[in-house]
C-alpha cells in the first residue's frame, strides 16, 4: 500500500509538471509580413546595436541587414569598450560607429549604449538588436508590421542556433526563457518585460517613457523597459522568432554561457507573474526528478521519457537542439541548477555579476 501511494504521488507530480510545460508554452510566432505592394510611405527604420567584443558576430548581423526587403534607414553600432576590433568591423560594413569606454555615473553599460545610440538616430521606428542576432531577408519588414499591428512595443525571443554540444546545454534555459515571455499569464502582468535581443518601438513611444534613460541602472533593462511602456499605456507584445529572427548564444563555451545566464537569471524571476513562476517551478521539479532519479522507479522512468518527448516537441521552435539534448535532458538540467546557484551566490552574497570581463554591482547599479 505504501509503495502504491508513493508511486501515485510521483505520478501526480510528474503529470502536473508536464501539464505545466504545455500550459506555459504559447507558440506565438512572429508573423511573416503581409504580401502587400511596397510604397514610398514605408517608415524610416533605424537599427541600434550595442556591441562589446563582438567582432565575430557583427558580420553575420550586418550582412543580414544588407539583405532585407525593407532596408534600414541607418545602422548605429555602439562599440562599448571593445578590445577585438568591433568598431572597425562595423565601419567596414557601413554602419555608423559610436565609441564608448565607461558609462556616466549611475548607468549600466548596455543601457547607456542603447540610449546614446538611439540619440544618434532619426528613424520613425527604432529596432534594438544584439550583435549575435541574425535576420531572415523579410524579418525587418515583419518586425515593423508586427509593431504597427500591436500599436506599441514588440520584442522577439530569437530562435537559438546551437551548433556545439556545449551550446545545447542551454536547452532548459531557453525553454524557461520561452515560458517566461510567452506564458499566457504574462498577458495581464503590469510588469511584463521585453526580450532585449530584439526590441522594436516607435520613436515617439520610446521617448514618451524616457527610453533606457528611465532604466539606466537596471541590470535586467529589457524587463524594466517593458514595465515602463505598460505603465504609460503602451502595449507590449512578445513573439517567438522562428524562422525569421535567430541568434547564436555563447559560442565561446561553457564559461561564457554560465556568465551570460547567471548575470540575470535570479533577478529576472522577480518581475514574472506568480502563476508563471509557480508553473515553471512545477515543470522544473518534474524535470529534475525524472532526470536525476529515473532509474529508481517506473513512474520516474516514464516521466523521463515523457519529458524528453515534450522537450523535443517544444524545442523545435526554440532552437537547433536536435534529439540528443532532449533525450539526455539530465545534463541541461544539471547545467541549469549549477548556473542558478552561481547566480544566487553572485547577486545575494557577492552583490555583483561578471560579464565580458566587467564586474557589475547589483546593489548600486554601477560597475
Amino acid at each position: 500500500m505504501g509503495n502504491w501511494m508513493l508511486e501515485a504521488a510521483l505520478g501526480a507530480v510528474l503529470a502536473a509538471g508536464l501539464w505545466a510545460g504545455w500550459r506555459l508554452f504559447d507558440r506565438k510566432l512572429l508573423p511573416a509580413p503581409p504580401d502587400a505592394p511596397r510604397s514610398d510611405a514605408r517608415p524610416k527604420v533605424s537599427v541600434v546595436v550595442p556591441a562589446r567584443n563582438e567582432a565575430d558576430n557583427l558580420p553575420h548581423l550586418l550582412e543580414s541587414l544588407r539583405a532585407q526587403t525593407l532596408l534600414p534607414h541607418e545602422i548605429v553600432v555602439v562599440d562599448d569598450g571593445s578590445e577585438d576590433g568591433t568598431g572597425e568591423v562595423a565601419a567596414r560594413y557601413g554602419a555608423r560607429v559610436i565609441r564608448h569606454d565607461e558609462p556616466p555615473p549611475g548607468w549600466m553599460g548596455k543601457n547607456w549604449a542603447l540610449w546614446d545610440g538611439f540619440g544618434r538616430t532619426t528613424g520613425d521606428v527604432v529596432v534594438f538588436l544584439d550583435a549575435d542576432v541574425r535576420l531572415a531577408p523579410n524579418a525587418l519588414e515583419a518586425l515593423v508590421a508586427a509593431r504597427d499591428k500591436a500599436g506599441g512595443a514588440v520584442s522577439v525571443v530569437p530562435f537559438h542556433t546551437a551548433l556545439r554540444l556545449a551550446e545545447k546545454l542551454s536547452l532548459v534555459f531557453n525553454m524557461l526563457g520561452v515560458f517566461a515571455f510567452m506564458s499566457p499569464f504574462e498577458a495581464d502582468n503590469p510588469r511584463r518585460g521585453l526580450y532585449g535581443s530584439c526590441i522594436v518601438t516607435a520613436r515617439e513611444d520610446y521617448l514618451r517613457v524616457n527610453g533606457h534613460a528611465g532604466v539606466r541602472s537596471a541590470l535586467v533593462d529589457d524587463l524594466a523597459l517593458g514595465a515602463r511602456f505598460l505603465a504609460a499605456g503602451i502595449p507590449v507584445v512578445n513573439y517567438m522568432g522562428w524562422p525569421l529572427v535567430s541568434f547564436r548564444m555563447y559560442p565561446g563555451g561553457l564559461r561564457h554561457a554560465a556568465e551570460g545566464f547567471s548575470k540575470s537569471a535570479a533577478l529576472s524571476m522577480d518581475q514574472l507573474d506568480r502563476r508563471t513562476v509557480f508553473l515553471c517551478a512545477l515543470w522544473m521539479i518534474g524535470l529534475l526528478a525524472s532526470g536525476l532519479f529515473f532509474w529508481l522507479d517506473w513512474a520516474l522512468a516514464a516521466g523521463f521519457v515523457l519529458y524528453a518527448a515534450q522537450l523535443w516537441r517544444m524545442a523545435r521552435y526554440a532552437g537547433t537542439f536536435g534529439l540528443l539534448a532532449p533525450v539526455l535532458h539530465t545534463l541541461p538540467s544539471l547545467f541549469f541548477v549549477g548556473v542558478m546557484l552561481y547566480s544566487v551566490y553572485q547577486t545575494a552574497v557577492l552583490g555583483r555579476v561578471t560579464w565580458k570581463g566587467r564586474r557589475i554591482s547589483v546593489r548600486s547599479g554601477r560597475r
